[in-house]
């Protein structure tokens, strides 16, 4: 036998042994997956018969889906038939309903908002009219899910609401008719100031991409010369929007996105297949730490093609990719199959899911883990946790009162109290309150619960208690008094104190009574530091062009930026 027939040979019988391993390996998996399920159904059966109290079967087995799913990761999930409509909602943005948000505040069903242009508002529905019933069943016990499926049905169906209103003495009915509700990818479209131009991207349902493409058209129309594409807490959507939205900025045949998973033949590099809108206009994009998924993979895109600024912060970290699956009697498993990766190369997902802690705790990526990419220009760029902004703009923390007056729906109580009191206000961006009109409002607050605690006052708690405990209480008492009443009495200030914060939020919640969340956003125009920040590199062309450059100082060429 010549030496070439012996490795031949010896090839086949190693292929063979590999097949008869492999087939072997399998044969053991799914004996393994027949036995557990074989364990599973006879343990239901036993507890279904002898178990001391009545059970659900539904409920206990999709209790114990649930929980095998939860060890994965939060995003596979089990989609019962019940639940299908609402997850439909979530992909199309569309359902058919009334247009309002309801929401249960101390047993009352408030409505919290109304979308311009849909039934309720069409109708005459408020925010804050409180519901006391939906088509004669009374709401107070009703939980919000509940409420929100009396609200919905088939177009052209009619709903009775019996609401009650500030400033009217007696409970009145408002009929509805439903409609299909679509909920925008793009809810505002608008100039800033200028030649800057602003549009916010909410979500990536159908035909989010189109929705850009008008969005930067009319833009442009207006005289937008340079662009803010506002992406935050963005959760994300359909993967094929986030390569669309992203061909709308760079050249055709450019890569896009590649996923990779264990099925590999559904691995797929996505490219830009179709002519850009524009390659050229200067665009600030502004990340949030709630930006996710496929708001990663757009901006990711653009800052990896050196085609965008990003401003804001490290965004959520969420580098995988979800696909649904049929299964019987009309449910469907929502399940993570891949991980995506952007033109650069890297993958931006934070947590290990895979490896968990004995305890069943995760772990991040840690910095010293992070591995360098390069941008097409030759920009720094990191992996393993979110993308990283290139200017690094830190959300504000509010004021404990601050925080207070919004948990227990003041400055919306006062939103709904003004509104009854004043048919009509300035426009959305130059309505300001006065001094008076704040005063006004701190006023209504007299004799309201505005209690709460400042991390000085829980430190000092913190301080008692331990001198306490080290005997050492009496030594310092006169002391710990006397920062304590210095502390009460600048509480007892905070309203003045924090009232360029308060005054701003509480115009953009009066203003929406007016405007609708249209009118909010442009109510924030001139506070927002990240839309300020954004106005700002776009307005200076060297700063913006020095950033996309190799050697730009930017946030995203440092590890750590904006770590989470």
């Amino acid at each position: 036998m010549t030496i070439r027939k012996k490795l031949l040979a010896a090839l086949a019988l190693s292929t063979l042994g590999l097949v008869s391993f492999r087939a072997a390996s399998d044969n053991e998996r799914y004996f393994e997956i027949a036995k557990n399920l074989d364990i599973f159904a006879t343990l239901f059966k036993e507890v279904n018969t002898y178990y001391v109290d009545e059970i659900t079967p539904a409920k206990l087995v999709k209790t114990g889906i649930d929980a095998m799913l939860r060890s994965l990761d939060p995003y596979t999930n089990y989609i019962p038939e019940d639940d299908i409509e609402d997850f439909r909602t979530m992909t199309t943005g569309q359902y058919g309903g009334i247009g309002a948000s309801v929401a249960k505040r101390n047993g009352k069903a408030v409505v919290t908002s109304t979308l311009e242009g849909y039934p309720a508002q069409k109708a005459g529905l408020l925010p804050g009219d409180e519901i006391l019933d939906i088509n004669g069943v009374v709401v107070d016990k009703k939980s919000n899910s509940d409420i929100g499926k009396l609200l919905k049905g088939q177009a052209n169906s009619t709903v009775k609401l019996l609401v009650t209103r500030y400033g009217q003495e007696k409970p009145v009915q408002i009929d509805i008719a439903l409609d299909k509700i679509h909920l925008d990818n793009v809810p505002y479209t608008g100039m800033i100031s200028g030649d800057v131009g602003y549009f916010q991207l909410g979500g990536f349902t159908v035909d989010a991409g189109k929705e850009v493409r008008t969005a930067v058209t009319k833009l442009k129309e207006q005289g937008a010369k340079k662009i803010v594409f506002d992406i935050r807490d963005n959760p994300g959507g359909l993967l094929n929007e986030a390569v669309n939205i992203s061909n709308l900025f760079i050249d055709k045949g450019l890569d896009v996105v590649s996923t990779k998973g264990k099925v590999t033949e559904w691995n797929k590099t996505y490219k830009a297949l179709d002519v850009p809108l524009d390659t050229q206009i200067p665009i600030a994009i502004i990340t949030s730490n709630r930006s996710a998924s496929a708001s990663e993979i757009v901006s990711g895109v653009l800052q990896d093609y050196d085609r965008a600024v990003l401003v804001g912060e490290r965004t959520f970290g969420k580098g995988l990719v979800q696909a649904t699956r049929p299964l019987s009697y009309n449910s469907q498993l929502k399940v993570t199959t891949a991980k995506y990766y952007i033109p650069s190369g890297r993958c931006i997902q934070e947590i290990d899911y895979a490896h968990r802690a004995e305890d069943g705790t995760l772990g991040k990526f840690p910095d010293s883990l992070r591995t360098a990419f390069k941008t097409t220009a030759g920009r720094t760029v990191y992996d393993g946790g979110g993308v990283a902004p290139d200017i690094e703009v830190q959300d504000r923390e509010i004021a404990d009162i601050t925080r207070i007056l919004l948990q227990k729906n003041y400055l919306f109580d006062y939103a709904t109290r003004f509104r009854a009191e004043h048919p009509t206000i300035a426009p959305a961006r130059q309505f300001k309150l006065t001094d008076a009109d704040y005063q006004k409002f701190v006023g209504y607050l007299q004799g309201k619960n505005i209690s709460y605690s400042t991390d000085a006052e829980k430190a000092l708690t913190d301080l008692s208690k331990k001198v306490k405990e080290e005997k050492h209480y009496d030594d310092v008492k006169l002391e710990l008094e006397a920062v304590r009443k210095k502390i009460t009495v600048n509480k007892a200030n905070d309203l003045q104190r924090f009232k360029p914060e308060i005054k701003e939020l509480l115009e953009q919640e009066i203003v929406s009574r007016y405007y609708f969340e249209k009118g909010r956003t442009e109510a924030g125009f001139d506070d927002d530091p990240n839309i300020i920040a954004a106005v700002a590199v776009l307005n200076d062309p060297n700063r913006y062009a020095a950033l996309l450059k190799p050697t730009g100082q930017a946030a995203s060429a440092r590890k750590s930026a904006g770590t989470k």
